[in-house]
C-alpha cells in the first residue's frame, strides 16, 4: 500500500465518532462495524436495532446511529430498560416525548386507551382525570381487567399503566371535571385529551380550557366502516376525531374496534402536536 494511503488509514482508524447506544453517547473508531461493536459490548445481543429497525446484516456504522443491543427473554437493569423500551422510535424524538405532559379528560374506553398508547411511547408525564368506578360493562372496551371491578378507573389504570412503562410520571385526580377547575387541573399539560361520553361534557372543557391544543372525539358508536373517520380542525386549538354523527344509542352501542381506532388516531395526533416543538 501506498505510504500515503497507509497513512490515512492510521488516521481514520485513530478518529473518534459519536453513537448513541441505549440512549447514551459513546465514542467509537470512525468506520467501527455493527457485529464489531455488538461483539465488544454485548456478544449475548440477538436483537439489534439500528436507528429504529431491526438490523440482520452487519454494516459500517456511521456519525449519529442510534443502537440498542437487546438479549431476548433477560430482563435488563433498570437503567437499561427505559431505553430499550424506545428502540424503535424514530432517532432524537424520545427527547422531545420525555419532556412532554399531557392531561387525559375522562378515563373510559377512549381515554384509558389513550393514556395506554401514550405510556408506551414513554411521553413524560400523564394527568389523568377521572370520577367514576370500574363496572363489569365498561370492559367490553376499556383498559381494565375484571379484578379491578369496584376501583376508581385512575387507580386502576394507573396499576396498569405502570407495569406497563414505570418511567412516565403518574399524576391522577379521582373527581369530577367542571368549568371551575379544568383549567386550573390541567394547567402543567401542553395539550389535552377530552374523552368523555357526554355531549355537554365534552363542550364544557372545550370552553373551559385556555389557549392549548385539546384533541377531542364525536362519532364513535357501532362498527361502521373505519373509512367514515375523519380528523376535523376547528380553529387554532381544537380537533375532533370520528365520523360526526354515530352517537351510542339504543341499538347502536360502544364496541372496542371503533373506538380503539379513534382512541389511537388521537394518541397520534398528540404525538404530532408534542414533535411541533
Amino acid at each position: 500500500m501506498p505510504v500515503e494511503l497507509c497513512v490515512r488509514s492510521i488516521v481514520k482508524g485513530c478518529d473518534k465518532m459519536k453513537i448513541i447506544l441505549n440512549e447514551q453517547e459513546i465514542q467509537q473508531p470512525d468506520g467501527i462495524s455493527l457485529f464489531k461493536l455488538r461483539d465488544q459490548i454485548n456478544p449475548h445481543a440477538n436483537l439489534i436495532v439500528l436507528n429504529g429497525m431491526v438490523q440482520t446484516k452487519d454494516i459500517p456504522l456511521k456519525e449519529g446511529d442510534h443502537l440498542h443491543f437487546i438479549v431476548r427473554g433477560e430482563m435488563p437493569s433498570e437503567k437499561e430498560l427505559e431505553g430499550l423500551m424506545m428502540a424503535r422510535h424514530t432517532p432524537g424524538i424520545h427527547k422531545k416525548i420525555k419532556k412532554a405532559c399531557v392531561g387525559i379528560a375522562g378515563l373510559g374506553g377512549l381515554g384509558s386507551s389513550v393514556a395506554i398508547a401514550l405510556a408506551r411511547i414513554g411521553v413524560g408525564k400523564l394527568i389523568l382525570v377521572d370520577f367514576d368506578v370500574v363496572e363489569p360493562s365498561n370492559l367490553n372496551r376499556q383498559q381494565y381487567f375484571v379484578d379491578q371491578i369496584g376501583k376508581p378507573k385512575t387507580e386502576a389504570l394507573l396499576e396498569n399503566l405502570k407495569r406497563i412503562n414505570p418511567y412516565v410520571e403518574y399524576q391522577i385526580k379521582t373527581l369530577r371535571l367542571t368549568r371551575e377547575n379544568s383549567d386550573q387541573i390541567f394547567n402543567d399539560a401542553e395539550i389535552v385529551v377530552e374523552a368523555f361520553d357526554r355531549a355537554d361534557q365534552k363542550a364544557m372543557l372545550l370552553e373551559s380550557i385556555s389557549e392549548k391544543p385539546i384533541v377531542g372525539a364525536s362519532g364513535v358508536a357501532g362498527f361502521g366502516s373505519e373509512k367514515s373517520i375523519q380528523v376535523r380542525k376547528i380553529g387554532s386549538y381544537i380537533y375532533l376525531v370520528g365520523d360526526f354523527e354515530t352517537a351510542a344509542t339504543p341499538g347502536c352501542g360502544l364496541m372496542a374496534p371503533r373506538v380503539g381506532i379513534v382512541s389511537h388516531i388521537q394518541a397520534n395526533l398528540v404525538l404530532q402536536e408534542i414533535l411541533k416543538s
